[in-house]
């Protein structure tokens, strides 16, 4: 075996070495990739790359999002009803069951609508954001079809901008509809209020003034925009630093990797390090659940690596194949089991160690996950023989491949692909952090039940997920 004069993850990953004769971490960070057995002809298939563009998120998107995430899917015909029901459960966990400054500190009581019984469809909905001020009268007139203008007024105060159309003058709120295109005699008082704050915040995009120059009712496309547009002022759309095409995204890789730090979670850790102490896992991540995604399932994968560079390019790769996707970046430990034979270690500030009690360490390394969303399936599946041709080491020869490239490139999918074997992640959540050990399936409820004992207090849970070949081959002891 070749000298290892520095030992991290990623350095025992990059190297052609076995379980067998290093005491790796049979945890890491994970990803996903596609079938090891496609041709890396088919990996230069597919659109040619093209300048990168300004994404703006379409009625499509939106819509994807909301029923992946929400189940909510709009008819064609839409009624006020069928609108205040998306907006309420979009709304639901943070704000059904808390008052408004208009609302009583009492308990909440169901207003006495004139239009709506208990046993309407809509009547809970109304309720809940009549309860929050977003409706402020007793009839909902839920039947009627959703005009343009009804949709904005309860879009605006449900994306949280109420209080701020209400500090509107007349001459502000004259401004922000010229820009609309119609007269401020068209629209009066709050409403005219309401109207002026969705165009200056971005509520209503341009794609939709010629609806509301019209008039009339709202088609799906623009109730779909708006309750999108709901979501992101609200935070709770996709949590990401941007596209893989934007032309800032290597700048704020680079800004998220270098504010980035060693992970410390005390409590969480005393935990998993007596995991690796009692050899029930011989490595783990720590992780911020704030950095989750909140991506669609069905389009993500997620990417580990400890090399900035390596992300960089891997994005300019993905773009020289013409792919483009979301991009977020999530900070990661990941702790591992160092054999004092290897050395005394060399700390650094993204690089710590403590001893144990038998003379090794355990070793902290500063590393990252990036998840993506793809635009559809088939540029999800395709990024594997993209890793397998450019990013992963097959030979001492890595004229060919991007920088910092490793022998078992981690990358993983939520959900099926196929020739994507199967494994688990054993997590435990403390607060805001969690620490996660990856597993094959046969051995995740031995982990399971030793974080048990360890913490029977904690949030412990496994599930399955796939992952590709190669990192596969590196849990059951393969170098490949």
């Amino acid at each position: 075996m070749k000298k290892i004069t520095q030992i991290t993850l990623a350095a025992l990953l990059a190297a052609p070495v076995t379980l067998g004769s290093l005491s790796l971490p049979a945890s890491v960070s994970a990803a996903s990739p596609t079938p090891a057995g496609q041709t890396t002809s088919q990996a230069v298939k597919g659109p040619v790359a093209q300048a990168p563009s300004v994404y703006t998120e379409s009625a499509a998107d939106y819509a994807q999002f909301l029923q992946a995430k929400y189940n909510i899917q709009l008819p064609k015909q839409l009624t006020k009803g069928d609108f205040i029901k998306a907006i309420a459960a979009i709304l639901e966990a943070d704000q059904a069951a808390t008052t408004t400054d208009e609302a009583s500190d009492s308990a909440v009581k169901a207003p006495a609508f004139t239009d709506l019984n208990s046993n309407d469809s809509a009547y809970k909905a109304a309720v809940s954001l009549y309860n929050n001020g977003i409706l402020s009268g007793t009839e909902v007139r839920a039947n009627d079809k959703l005009s343009t203008y009804a949709a904005v007024f309860i879009a605006v105060k449900a994306a949280g901008f109420k209080e701020l159309a209400y500090t509107y003058p007349e001459a502000k709120t004259a401004k922000a509809l010229a820009k609309l295109g119609i007269s401020p005699s068209r629209v009066q008082g709050q409403a005219a209020q309401e109207l002026a704050a969705a165009i200056d915040t971005g509520l209503i995009p341009e794609s939709l003034y010629p609806a509301l120059r019209k008039g009339g009712e709202a088609s799906a496309d623009f109730a779909n925009i708006l309750l999108g547009r709901v979501l992101t002022s609200q935070g709770k759309y996709k949590n990401e630093i941007g596209r893989s095409g934007d032309a800032d995204i290597y700048s704020k890789l680079y800004a998220a990797y270098r504010t980035a730090d060693l992970i410390e979670a005390p409590e969480l850790r005393t935990i998993v390090d007596q995991a690796l102490r009692n050899d029930l896992v011989t490595g783990y991540n720590l992780k911020d659940s704030r950095f989750d995604s909140n991506f669609i399932d069905e389009l993500t994968l997620t990417y580990g690596h400890d090399d900035i560079k390596h992300a960089v390019q891997l994005i300019g790769l993905l773009r020289s194949e013409g792919i483009d996707a979301d991009v977020q970046f999530q900070p990661k430990t990941s702790a591992f089991i160092y054999l004092k034979e290897w050395g005394e270690p060399k700390e650094t500030p993204d690089y710590k160690v403590t001893q144990i009690e038998n003379g090794n360490y355990i070793a902290y390394a500063k590393e990252y996950d990036i998840q993506f969303e793809f635009n559809n399936t088939a540029d999800k599946a395709r990024f594997n023989d993209i890793i397998l041709k450019y990013a992963k080491k097959n030979s001492d020869d890595t004229s060919a491949l991007i920088h910092a490239s490793w022998w078992q490139p981690l990358y993983y999918s939520p959900t099926a692909l196929a020739e994507y074997p199967v494994i688990a992640n054993n997590k435990i959540s403390l607060g805001n952090y969690y620490a996660q050990s990856f597993s094959l399936k046969e051995n995740s409820k031995a982990i399971q039940e030793g974080f048990r004992k360890l913490a029977p207090n904690a949030d412990i849970s496994s599930y399955t997920f796939w992952v590709d070949q190669p990192f596969f081959n590196y849990l059951n002891g393969e170098s490949e």
